[in-house]
Parts: C-alpha cells; sequence; structure tokens
C-alpha cells in the first residue's frame, strides 16, 4: 500500500488536524505528522467524509501551522506490543516505556480497539477476589470477571483505596497467576510518583503494569490509554491465562477529554457539554471485562471516578452506573470523621455479590450477615439523624443500642489501616462480633443455625 503524504491541512482547531483532499482515509487509521523543522508526532484518524479527514493529534499542536506541516496516513490502526515482560514495568498512555527500561521486544502487536465480549460467549461471574477491604469484602463483593466502580469525590482518599486494593487484591483459593493492570489518566506528578513508590515500595510492582498519563501529558493519550491498558489486559487473560485486575482512575478526567475533543469538532453537545455519543463510548471500556467460556483467564474492572460537585446524578457517573454492575461510593461524612476508607455502605452495590459468596467460596453465613449489618448501620443511621433533633435521651433502651451500634461499624468495621489486610473470615466474625452489642431477637435476617454456630451471644 502507498503511504502518501498531504500537505492540504485547512484548520488547526485544538487537539485536531483538518486535512482536505484526502482519499480513501479510514476510520482509526495512524498518521505521521512532520513539523516543519523535522520534528514528528502520532496522530490518528477520528472522522472521515468525502475529500476530508479529520485527524487528533497525540500531543500539542504548537510549533504547527498549515502551510508546512504534513500528514502522512499509515494504512494502519493503533497497535501496541504486548509480553509477559510488561510485568513491572511503566508506559505513558501510548504503552511506551517511562521508567528507564528497554523497550518492549514481542512477536504479537495487537490493535487497541478491542471489542466488547460478545454475550453468547461470557461466562457468567462466580470466583470471589479478596481484597482485604472489609466495606468491600463483606458487604459488596467483587467477583472475578465483574466491573465494579467506585464513586469518589474530589480530596477523597481513592488512589489511596486504589493502590491498596491492587496490592492486597487475590483470587481466593487459587493457584493461578494474578496480575494487576493499572492506568491512570490525567493525574498530577505527584499523584504518579506516590503510586510508582507505593508499587515499588510494597514489591506490588512485580505482578503490576502500570500506564500513566500525567495532567501535563496531551488530553488525547487520556482517550487511548484504556484501550492500552485495556487490550495488554486481555493478551495477559486470554493468551496466558491470567486473572487480570484492571484499575482505571480517573475516568472524569477520560470524560473531559472527550468533552474537549467534541468542542473542538464542533458537535452538538449533550448533558453538561458532553457529547452524546459518550454512553457508547463508555461502554466499549467498560464491556471489555468478564470471562469467557473455554479460557480459563479473566478481566475484572475496577473504574474510579470523581463525581464533580460530589453529585452523583452527574453524567458521568450516571452513566457508569447504568453499564457497570454496582458501585462502592466514598462519603465526605465520614472522612471528616477521620475513618479510612470512606466507604459508605448504604448507597454502594455489588450485583453480582450473591454469585461469589456462600458456602464454598466465602463463608455460609456471608449472605445473612451482610443484610443484618445492612440493615443495623441503617437503623442506626436513622436514630443518630432522630436524635439530633428529640435529644438521646428521649430514645428507647433499644434504640440507643442500634445508635451505639453505628458508632462501633464506622470505627471498628468500616475504618481500617492502610496496611490492614482482612481475611474474609475476620470480617465476617468482626461482623457477629458487633451484631452480638445487639439483642439476640434483632437477628432477623441470620438464620437461626448460623446465629447457633457462630454468634457471640451468652447462653444459660
Amino acid at each position: 500500500m502507498v503511504k502518501v503524504t498531504y500537505r492540504s491541512i485547512s484548520q488547526i482547531s485544538g487537539p485536531l488536524l483538518f486535512v482536505e483532499k484526502v482519499g480513501n482515509a479510514a476510520y482509526n487509521e495512524m498518521v505521521e505528522i512532520t513539523l516543519p523543522d523535522g520534528e514528528t508526532r502520532q496522530g490518528q484518524v477520528l472522522d472521515t467524509s468525502k475529500d476530508m479527514a479529520v485527524v487528533q493529534v497525540f500531543g500539542p499542536t504548537s510549533g504547527m501551522d498549515i502551510k508546512n506541516t504534513s500528514v502522512r496516513f499509515l494504512g494502519s490502526t493503533a497497535r501496541i506490543g504486548v509480553s509477559e515482560d510488561m510485568l513491572g514495568r511503566i508506559f505513558n498512555g501510548l504503552g511506551q516505556p517511562i521508567d528507564g527500561g528497554p523497550e518492549i521486544v514481542s512477536k504479537d502487536r495487537v490493535e487497541i480497539v478491542g471489542d466488547a465480549i460478545n454475550p453468547y460467549s461470557r461466562e457468567e461471574p462466580s470466583e470471589f477476589i479478596e481484597t482485604g477491604i472489609s466495606t468491600i469484602d463483606g458487604m459488596n463483593t467483587l467477583v472475578r470477571g465483574q466491573k465494579l466502580p467506585i464513586f469518589s469525590g474530589s480530596g477523597l482518599p481513592h488512589n489511596v483505596l486504589a493502590s491498596q486494593i491492587a496490592r492486597q487484591a487475590k483470587v481466593k483459593g487459587s493457584d493461578e497467576g494474578f496480575a494487576v493492570v493499572f492506568g491512570a489518566m490525567g493525574i498530577t506528578s505527584e499523584e504518579a510518583n506516590y503510586f510508582i513508590n507505593e508499587f515499588r515500595n510494597t514489591g506490588a510492582i512485580s505482578r503490576a503494569i502500570m500506564f500513566l498519563n500525567l495532567s501535563s501529558d496531551p488530553s488525547m493519550e487520556r482517550i487511548i490509554l484504556p484501550r492500552v491498558a485495556l487490550t495488554t489486559a486481555e493478551y495477559l487473560a486470554y493468551e496466558k491465562e491470567m486473572h487480570v485486575l484492571v484499575i482505571l482512575t480517573d475516568m472524569t478526567n477520560y470524560c473531559e477529554a472527550l468533552r474537549e475533543i467534541s468542542s473542538a469538532r464542533e458537535e452538538v453537545p449533550g448533558r453538561r457539554g458532553f457529547p452524546g455519543y459518550m454512553y457508547t463510548d463508555l461502554s466499549t471500556i467498560y464491556e471489555r471485562a468478564g470471562k469467557i467460556r473455554g479460557k480459563n483467564g479473566s478481566i475484572t474492572q475496577i473504574p474510579i471516578l470523581t463525581m464533580p460537585g460530589d453529585d452523583i446524578t452527574n453524567p458521568i457517573p450516571d452513566l457508569t452506573g447504568y453499564i457497570t454492575e454496582g458501585q462502592i461510593v466514598l462519603s465526605r461524612d465520614l472522612q471528616r470523621k477521620g475513618i479510612y476508607p470512606p466507604v459508605d455502605v448504604l448507597p454502594s452495590l455489588s450485583r453480582l455479590m450473591n454469585q461469589g459468596i456462600g458456602k464454598g467460596r466465602t463463608r455460609e453465613d456471608h449472605r445473612g450477615v451482610a443484610d443484618q449489618l445492612y440493615s443495623a448501620y441503617a437503623n442506626g443511621k436513622d436514630l443518630r439523624s432522630l436524635s439530633a433533633i428529640v435529644g438521646v435521651e428521649a430514645l428507647g433502651e433499644n434504640d440507643r443500642k442500634y445508635l451505639e451500634f453505628a458508632d462501633m461499624f464506622e470505627t471498628r468495621y468500616v475504618n481500617q489501616g492502610l496496611y490492614e489486610d482482612r481475611s474474609i473470615e475476620e470480617t465476617l466474625d468482626l461482623g457477629w462480633e458487633l451484631l452480638s452489642s445487639l439483642p439476640e431477637s434483632e437477628m432477623k435476617r441470620v438464620k437461626k443455625e448460623f446465629i447457633q454456630k457462630y454468634g457471640r451471644w451468652k447462653r444459660e
């Protein structure tokens, strides 16, 4: 195929080049842009029409001019070389090493624009992933092949939680390979150094692949990064039969980059200025998680997003909630109390929890304990609001016990150390210990046989 070079740029708008008189340009085709001083940059075809191609530049458009900048269409889509040698390495958003190590030599170069898993080929998730965090393992269980986002807010410790999950996550009762693919979009240099140091100092880097895009890097890299990360994860999962946990932070920065490009293309905006196709675009990322029949490997996703203005109805968390299987919600109120991780279990949800818990997976009493804890905590929070109006003295003895339970639940069950890795047995036993502060007659969501077996109430 002849690679033609064009000098017919009609307009430069933000990260976009509008190239005229282009024949047969393909959607997502890679291009090479040569600046007047000889410097080259990469780009990708974003849109094509009759005799016109819109090219998004992977990098700044400074130094380009319409007359002297040339564009060469390469005739292939974006690809990345993948290999097991990537484990323990750090890359930028385009998959290029930034840790001072050698380039990855690979026989396999695969397209980064992957496909969602065919629903017919999907296998139902069922294996429990232990994160060592009680609010997730006990109340909102993560299952292998699930996509479970974390809804956070600006200033909340979602990055600290992400590094803890990456460090501690493991498939319960499995000796198979487990890897973490960590992708960060639009983060500060301080955050990047935190992640690098945390992964290296704890040894988690040995089973992890990191892709980092800084806030000072081109926003176009943020569009590419999750696809590069997921393509790498698919190689490890389906070619090397590993269990892969993909953590993507911060999806809000990804969506902001999408809005920036949409605005540069002068598209009609949707809700809050985001493009109308954002739902479809997000689904091409989230739906690449799962298990495939006949393959031992799997991809589990934990996307993290900061809700603008702590608004859960914002299009980003709203659309994410539609596509994914639940959410972990971080609470600013819990953080103010000095509780880490500040996970609010009441609005949090794992829709696949029942598939991954119970006898043979976690423990037979898991479902009942989670329901009873949820019920008791919800009751305690309601009474906390009531006591603020009428005073604690106006509450009955039983109500005061629920009020005390809510405080104990937050300080002992929700709150745990940054390096505290609780087993599921420890989490469930702690749940029983807290429930024992309530009357046994209030245990209406747990089977009597489990109360007899695991309960902490004194019997005469």
